[in-house]
């Protein structure tokens, strides 16, 4: 098995992934105290951090984050952890050693279009377009994801992609950074707001070409320190008003 990274890189990532908890909180895209966030330390993704069970996201500090390992069967048993967040986190990081980060959200708005019978984002306009193509779509809900098999069927249901649409659910997002989670989701959720707003007005929706949407996703891909900056941004804002993430 891949060694845990340096100290001051684990760190590091426990800052940001505790900043992540934080800003999502204020943002109102949080769920009671459910839903869950993860990032792997490890080269090979299985040994990973995940915030504790039913700890609201608002109080996350930095040093709340557990390490996990995704081949460790005996973390299920843990008083700590949500069956939940295993089933899917521990799935997600013991087959995507590319999903370096992944998150997992009911937002009202992206969860309106995923309980939809056609979930997918139409191409509207330039938040809508960024997923033209892009999201995965999970059809087959049957009750809490509690189960490694259902986290399994999620992770591989996933493939290439980086968004899984959950059906009658919520949604998924894995990222190379947190920085790149957090901006891809915050978008997703807009686009979503979108949306449901253009359907709520029962007029005719003005769908993108095919080639402008394509062309509109790719100018996105492009601008990944746009993402990074959104982050930072709201870590400093944090920090501004309540730095406690950091502890």
């Amino acid at each position: 098995m891949d060694q845990i990274v340096t100290t001051r890189s684990e760190q590091q990532l426990r800052t940001d992934l505790a900043a992540l908890f934080r800003v999502t909180a204020r943002l109102g895209l949080h769920e009671a105290v459910a839903n869950h966030f993860s990032a792997a330390v490890s080269a090979d993704g299985k040994q990973f951090l995940l915030n504790p069970k039913w700890k609201h996201f608002s109080r996350i500090k930095a040093s709340d984050l557990l390490l996990l390992d995704a081949d460790d069967t005996d973390v299920r048993k843990r008083s700590d952890i949500d069956p939940t967040a295993w089933a899917i986190h521990g799935q997600i990081h013991r087959l995507m050693p590319r999903a370096r980060v992944a998150m997992h959200l009911h937002p009202p708005f992206a969860t309106t279009i995923a309980s939809l019978r056609d979930p997918a984002i139409l191409p509207i306009e330039q938040n809508t377009a960024r997923y033209f193509n892009r999201v995965a779509t999970d059809t087959l809900y049957g009750g809490m994801a509690d189960t490694e098999a259902e986290g399994e069927r999620l992770a591989r249901l996933m493939g290439n992609r980086s968004r899984l649409m959950m059906g009658n659910h919520g949604v998924m997002v894995v990222a190379n950074t947190v920085g790149e989670a957090f901006d891809d989701m915050y978008t997703m959720e807009r686009a979503c707001q979108i949306l449901v707003q253009a359907y709520s007005t029962g007029q005719p929706l003005n769908v993108l070409s095919d080639d402008v949407a394509e062309r509109t996703a790719r100018d996105w891909e492009g601008i990944v320190d746009f993402s990074l900056a959104h982050f930072e941004e709201m870590k400093a804002i944090l920090d501004r008003e309540d730095p406690s993430y950091r502890d």
